[in-house]
């Protein structure tokens, strides 16, 4: 029998709003860790419920799993990110990721730029073969 504080994934599921399978896919990259009972149902407390919202929330980040577990080994999802402060040991790589999307951004710019010039090459090409 689960204990008070306990849940099933199911409950887990329904109270954070973090899908069965998304809690699966956390617990196969280590980022949750619930015990199994005598049936082999896992067993989920209380801050696993603030540990799979705030995983959630960081993967809708774009943050990579290593480095949610970076920042749950250190203590940053104990807490609930949206009203508590957050960690500032995560700053680091919370920066790093930005600068990399802005590098991805400004490398996707250029080939816009490239690919727009094509564009206009072909159209100047083929007023010249309608006029001709």
């Amino acid at each position: 029998m689960p204990m008070e504080s306990e849940m099933r994934i199911g409950e887990l599921a329904r109270r954070t709003g973090v899908s069965a399978r998304s809690l699966r896919y956390y617990e196969q990259r280590g980022l949750l860790s619930p015990v199994r009972d005598e049936n082999g149902y896992r067993e989920y407390d209380e801050i696993a419920a603030v540990h799979a919202v705030n995983i959630k929330d960081l993967m809708d980040l774009a943050l990579t799993v290593e480095d949610i577990r970076e920042a749950k080994e250190l203590g940053c999802l104990d807490r609930p990110l949206g009203r508590e402060a957050y960690c500032a040991a995560a700053l680091d790589t919370v920066r790093a990721r930005l600068e990399s999307l802005d590098e991805r951004i400004g490398r996707l710019n250029r080939l816009r730029g490239r690919l727009a010039a094509h564009a206009e090459e072909i159209e100047r090409g083929l007023g010249r073969v309608r006029a001709g």
